[in-house]
């Protein structure tokens, strides 16, 4: 079966041709980052005008790449929720109009759940059950996954994500935006041991998150140092960076020892993050676990984890045509498969 994946959840438009018995056959990815930066951050208009802009666009360049024609996908997969209400419709009437006018079935996806799925696009592929840490920009949660659809959540973020805490704290050095990326970059060439930054939740005797502390740690920080040279900055990007490694290492290894399991699955933007892999295999190598990650393509929003999870959605599910789209969702709600 070949499944067409449309995302248009944010600020990234990602179509992608996944066949079930071939792999993945094509993925397009465009980034609104340019556009967006001159804001400081995303504007929902834009981002859905844009998304209107790319979408066919992208589809061709997938065909074009697969060697299919549009005639030849089984099924078409797009993001229902969550996100921006406007970059959902478009997706959803993009995908709908396709399936009507190709007479295929078409069926909505949960954002999370291509994330949390994404890594079994990768060679080797995690087993069911696995413990997964979704760390993205808007999503900070531990899950405990049991098959496709079973999904217990752990844990998770009190305030702010871990993606929107590289961001923030990232403005409030000077970086522009998206921070997250450049903080990363600059902490490599920083030392990290100069500043002492807290860990906010490292000791709570739970699995939940809170980074918004850390994020006021930086601003006071920036404000003692002010003005800040290039030496101070990169010291307290490294020093930040090392802290929010170290708590989302440790609520992963305290879920781990909850659950039982010897598999950690890492979806989301920050998954990319090269410290955050290292301590990981390191851990992994010290405690006789493994690790997965998706391809780093993929950490990213892409259509590539839609197409995958709708194609694995559709063996259990019936789909149906309509343009609703769901902003907010709970991935727990969603049915077993």
């Amino acid at each position: 079966m070949l499944v067409l994946g449309i995302e248009s959840s944010c600020d990234e438009t990602g179509i992608a041709l996944y066949h079930t018995e071939a792999g993945l056959l094509a993925h397009r990815i465009h980034s609104q980052i340019a556009m967006h930066t001159e804001y400081g951050g995303v504007v929902p208009e834009l981002a859905s005008r844009d998304h209107i802009r790319r979408a066919l666009p992208l589809l061709d360049a997938c065909l074009a790449e697969s060697g299919k024609q549009l005639a030849d996908v089984d099924a078409i997969a797009y993001t229902q929720g969550p996100g921006l209400a406007g970059a959902l419709l478009v997706g959803a009437s993009v995908a709908n109009a396709l399936g009507f006018a190709l007479q295929k079935p078409v069926i909505g996806v949960h954002h999370l759940e291509g994330h949390l799925l994404s890594p079994l696009l990768a060679e080797p592929k995690p087993a069911f059950p696995f413990v997964a840490l979704l760390v993205s920009g808007g999503h900070t949660q531990l899950m405990a996954v049991h098959g496709i659809g079973q999904y217990e959540l752990l844990g998770e973020t009190v305030d702010d994500a871990a993606g929107e805490a590289f961001d923030k704290s990232a403005k409030l050095l000077g970086l522009g935006y998206p921070g997250g990326p450049a903080l990363s970059k600059l902490a490599d060439t920083g030392d990290a041991s100069r500043f002492k930054l807290p860990r906010p939740m490292l000791h709570s005797g739970d699995l939940d998150f809170s980074f918004s502390g850390l994020k006021t740690a930086v601003l006071k920080l920036v404000t003692e140092q002010s003005p800040l040279d290039d030496t101070t900055r990169a010291d307290i990007c490294a020093a930040f960076q090392e802290a929010i490694v170290e708590v989302l290492l440790k609520k992963c290894l305290a879920a781990m020892k909850q659950t039982g399991m010897q598999r950690l699955v890492i979806a989301g933007g920050v998954g990319a993050n090269r410290q955050l892999r290292a301590t990981l295999d390191e851990a992994a190598l010290r405690r006789r676990f493994t690790v997965y990650y998706p391809p780093l393509a993929l950490c990213t929003d892409n259509g590539a984890m839609i197409a995958y999870a709708g194609a694995m959605r559709l063996q259990h599910a019936v789909p149906s045509y309509g343009y609703g789209v769901k902003p907010r969702w709970d991935l727990a709600s969603l049915p077993a498969a």
